[in-house]
Parts: structure tokens; sequence; C-alpha cells
């Protein structure tokens, strides 16, 4: 019976676990435009660093006349909580953005820094279907980019 007890204990604690491990990870979608006239997509996640409590960033955007997304590294600012860069698989360009409400702001520039073009993108909601679209594409993504 001790035995028995233990082990839904231990499947429970594991479950749990994983439950919360699982909810940790937020998806948010943006569109807008770069240059005031082409329209992006962005797909942001953010997860809690198991070790440091930091939050951890993984996107993605694309040109929405075109179906190849563009895996871009966010990384946000220590000093300023609504500032981050995105830099481009392959650096082929990056985004310098501000973040105020539900909105992001700011640059995408190109590699070579001779174009500069606004980035105006706001949040928009999502259904649990898109998500599970979202976060399989950005699975084949990341593989694409990061396999060996």
């Amino acid at each position: 019976m001790k035995k028995v007890i233990l082990f839904f204990l231990f499947y429970f604690s594991i479950f749990n676990h994983l439950n919360a491990q699982s909810q940790s990870r937020v998806s948010n979608l943006y569109k807008g435009t770069i240059d005031g006239k082409t329209p992006i997509t962005v797909y942001i996640q953010a997860e809690e660093n198991q070790c440091t409590a930091d939050l951890m960033y993984a996107a993605m955007y694309r040109y929405n006349k075109s179906n190849n997304w563009i895996q871009i590294y966010p990384t946000q600012s220590k000093k300023k909580e609504n500032e981050f860069v995105m830099v481009e698989h392959n650096f082929t360009g990056v985004l310098i953005l501000q973040k105020n409400g539900n909105t992001f702001t700011g640059l995408w520039i190109s590699s070579d820094a001779k174009k500069q073009l606004k980035v105006d993108i706001k949040e928009v909601s999502m259904t649990k279907k898109e998500v599970d679209s979202y976060e399989k594409t950005m699975e084949k993504v990341s593989f694409e980019n990061n396999d060996c």
C-alpha cells in the first residue's frame, strides 16, 4: 500500500512539474509593418530560465507576401526592460525595438548598416489552434537552421 501511495505521489509531482513547465511559456503574435508599407508577422515565445528566473526568448518573423520565416534571436536589455535587440539568423539584419504596452516600435537595420527601416508592430490575439500552428512552425524553422 505504501508503494502505491509513493508511486502516486511521485507521479503527481512529476505531472505538476511538467505542467508548470508548459505553462511558463508565453507566446505572442504581432502584426504590423516595416517601412510603413511592408506587412510583417512576428511570433515571440518567452520562457522563464529555470536557473536565473530571467526570461529567455525565441522568435521568428516573415514578410506577409512570403511563406519563409526568418528566425530571430531576441535579447532583452538588462537596464531597460522595454528595449530589445533581435538578431536575424545568419546576421542578415537586426531589429532594435522598444516595447510599449502591446506594441513594438523601432528599426530594422541591414547587416551592412546601409538600410534602416522603421518597424511598427502590435500584438494580436491567437486561438489555441493558431498557437499550436505557430509553435510547430517555430520548431521547424529552428530545426532547419540549427540541425547538424
